[in-house]
């Protein structure tokens, strides 16, 4: 009977063998040349030109008709074709609901509520039951089912060359030995796949994430999740998350199936096999062991997860300090301030490497305990379960008894001794791959403990996001009307954070004008009275009405909504802050911006119009100087600041649009430029907000609104343009000018108060 089901395996294993030597033969493969043109259409299998490649990386992508993209990514030497569908709206909106916030009691471990975010974050990894992520994890399963169903065919095999040697069986060894290659090959193709799945499926679990998370955290208005997540949600190290976390979740969850799937099956599959050989008793035996082990590890088993989760936040701290000092190199370099900022990341570090250690420190009792039990432990208890069927079975007993009376043959004895060392070599083979599975398995427990860390990083970005409800948009209009405006930030607060707690401190109290084509309004103020406030209400970044119930009930003005209208998007109102932000792109991207690429194709302009552009704001040569329109450098170090400042005016001179606010954003440009570009601007019929000190810039606008900043609350709206104003302003400008014509003699008289004074001194 043995020799059948053998015969009955080597027939399988055969045509296994045979199956796997088709699949990879070029039988089945796409013709050498059909492959290659197929690539040469699609824009693959071809080198690139310069000029080509230069096109690629300006145009980044294809719009089709029905709204998708097709990203084009530069891939050995030629052109790779990605089609990216962004994440509708109303999905987003749905899938808030599975995205509760975090409590702040909540800690990272294996419960129900660890559970539930995981289930939240994996329904968007494997969206449906028949995306590429679900049929990866279902051949990932296929191939490590195989794996445990080859184990168990070379353990006994294994048992089968024994015993052909102890039986002396010279062909039915050769033969053992011919399946034992070729069972080699399925098994050595079934572990590379298992990596090869295993590392597929953490890429694309890290895509379908960070697409994912990608359009929700960079959303657009009323949303503007990206910069309201730091103020209003509390989130800190957001790059981290979305950089790092992801990565390392995606990871960790691959390598956790994987190693919690395989073991299981190997404890099922083997302990059944193993329960043939060892009977009732011994099986009792193996699962007393499973639960003695078990009990063990739990005992000693650290919070990993909690452990995981704080070491990913400091992470993020050193990672952003990092950051910081690269990104602020040159005024971290102006105050000298290297050693300063040295003391700074060296301590963020020490807090990292401080909390590794203490994790070190915490493994060494848990690995120490954790190798002995499973090593040491089992392989003892092993020895003493295989060696069940040769000691104390009637078997064996009823042997040694016909062997001493005589009544069985030599051959008898020898046949059984071969079948008894058939079994034993079986059976410890198994038992050994199962010490493995189970060891394998108490390490998973560890692995699930991290990845519920990571988890719960993960979910906490994600409901955060989800849970920052969008700002009223303001009412669609052809001005721009601002009714009932109340500014009031928390004491001490910084001005760029809206309003959450504390006690009040009012910028702005009951704020209404209403601004119509033509209308030019400058606001002007001293320092931190909240100029930058409004432009911030204007632009829809602040609403008051959102932040109403954040305001302290103490002050009856706070209960009060402000009322918005204005045109929408960047043809309406346009905004330049006062830091100027260059984008990562060429040229001819810092001009276009916030538009891209191919935006700019299909709106028909040319280079011809960007070049006046760029001319209107004394910035012609940058094309010459830079090495054209497609050049790709880092803009952000390149441009001075005035560079920069009137970059930001040519975008607003690009886009044209019908209200351009502008923050302090010419600063750093002098006068004669200042005014060429206002009054450029002006003649493109754009209505300028100005935000500004330099009484030099009333001139070009017609109405001046004054936040006092007096506790109050105060403001005022006046009429520029008058003729009285006017002649005040020309008798200003007259004595000033006065004063500076004496600047030369008072230079002269501080020389020689200097020189009197270090005589005397000497």
């Amino acid at each position: 009977m043995n020799r059948n089901i053998l015969s009955h395996r080597r027939k399988s294993l055969l045509v296994a063998l045979a199956v796997l030597l088709l699949l990879r033969s070029r039988l089945l493969e796409i013709p050498q040349e059909a492959l290659v043109k197929s690539l040469q259409r699609r824009g693959l299998g071809r080198k690139l030109s310069t000029e080509e490649l230069s096109q690629t990386l300006q145009q980044l992508y294809i719009k089709g008709k029905d709204g998708s993209k097709t990203l084009l990514v530069p891939y050995q030497s030629g052109i790779s074709k990605v089609p990216i569908k962004s994440t509708p709206r109303s999905q987003l909106a749905a899938d808030a609901n599975r995205f509760p916030l975090v409590p702040s009691t909540h800690k990272p471990s294996l419960n129900k509520a660890s559970w539930r975010q995981l289930t939240a974050i994996l329904k968007i990894a494997f969206p449906t039951w028949h995306s590429k992520e679900s049929g990866i994890i279902a051949l990932h399963s296929f191939f490590l089912v195989l794996r445990t169903v080859l184990s168990v065919a070379v353990a006994r095999l294994d048992g089968r060359l024994v015993r052909n040697i102890v039986s002396a069986d010279g062909k039915g060894f050769l033969k053992g030995l011919g399946l034992w290659f070729a069972l080699a090959v399925p098994s050595t193709y079934t572990n590379t796949m298992i990596h090869h799945l295993q590392a597929k499926l953490s890429l694309r679990m890290r895509t379908r994430l960070t697409r994912y998370t990608h359009d929700l955290y960079l959303s657009s208005a009323p949303d503007l999740r990206y910069y309201r997540i730091g103020q209003e949600g509390g989130l800190e190290g957001v790059d981290q998350y979305i950089t790092s976390d992801i990565s390392s979740f995606c990871n960790a969850f691959s390598q956790v199936y994987g190693n919690v799937l395989k073991p299981s099956l190997d404890l099922l599959l083997f302990t059944s096999q193993l329960s043939r050989t060892l009977g009732v008793r011994g099986t009792l035996l193996l699962f007393l062991n499973y639960y003695i082990t078990a009990r063990i590890l739990r005992a000693v088993t650290p919070a990993f997860g909690r452990l995981a989760a704080v070491e990913a936040r400091l992470e993020g701290e050193y990672r952003a300090g990092m950051g910081r000092v690269g990104r602020d190199s040159e005024e971290v370099a102006f105050y000298n301030g290297g050693g300063r900022e040295r003391d700074i990341l060296w301590r963020a570090y020490l807090r990292l490497i401080k909390h590794i250690n203490s994790i070190c420190k915490i493994r060494i009792a848990y690995e120490w305990t954790e190798d002995y039990v499973i090593k040491y432990l089992w392989s003892a208890a092993g020895y003493g379960l295989i060696s069940i069927p040769v000691l104390l079975t009637r078997r064996k007993r009823h042997v040694g008894t016909q062997a001493s009376t005589g009544s069985v043959s030599d051959e008898r004895i020898n046949d059984e001794v071969a079948n008894r060392t058939e079994t034993y070599i079986s059976s410890r083979r198994l038992l050994l791959s199962l010490a493995d599975a189970g060891g394998r398995l108490m390490y998973a427990y560890k692995d699930l403990l991290e990845l519920a860390g990571l988890t719960t990083r993960l979910y906490a970005l994600l409901s955060t996001l989800h849970n920052l409800t969008p700002l009223p948009e303001p009412t669609d209009s052809e001005n721009v009307e601002l009714a009932h405006v109340n500014v009031v930030l928390p004491q001490n607060a910084n001005t760029t954070v809206p309003p959450k707690t504390g006690p009040p401190l009012v910028l702005v109290r009951d704020l209404s004008l209403k601004l119509n084509p033509g209308d030019h309004l400058m606001i002007t103020g001293s320092n931190g009275v909240g100029k930058t406030s409004v432009a911030r209400v204007i632009a829809g970044l602040w609403a008051g009405r959102a932040h109403a119930s954040s305001f302290s009930r103490r002050d009856a003005s706070t209960t009060l909504a402000a009322s918005i209208s204005r045109p929408h998007g960047k043809k309406g109102v346009f905004v330049v802050p006062q830091r100027s932000y260059m984008v990562s792109g060429s040229l001819l991207d810092q001009v276009i911006y916030p538009d891209s690429y191919p935006e700019f194709v299909e709106s028909g302009r040319t280079e011809e119009e960007l070049q006046r552009i760029l001319e209107a704001v004394s910035l012609g040569y940058l094309t010459g100087r830079e090495g054209g329109w497609g050049v790709r450098k880092e803009w952000r170090d390149v441009l001075s600041g005035g560079e920069k400042q009137r970059m930001a005016m040519a975008r607003v001179l690009y886009h044209k649009p019908q209200f351009a606010v502008l923050d302090e954003c010419t600063s750093a440009v002098s006068s004669d430029v200042e005014g060429r570009m206002y009054e450029h601007a002006k003649s493109l019929g754009i209505t300028l907000i100005t935000i500004s000190l330099r009484p030099s810039l009333m001139k070009f606008h017609t109405l001046l609104l004054t936040i006092n900043g007096d506790v109050n609350g105060t403001w005022t709206l006046s009429q520029l343009g008058t003729a009285e104003e006017r002649m005040e302003l020309d008798r200003e400008i007259i004595a000033i000018e006065e004063k500076l014509k004496g600047v030369e003699g008072w230079e002269r008289r501080v020389e020689e108060l200097t020189k009197a004074l270090s005589v005397q001194d000497a």
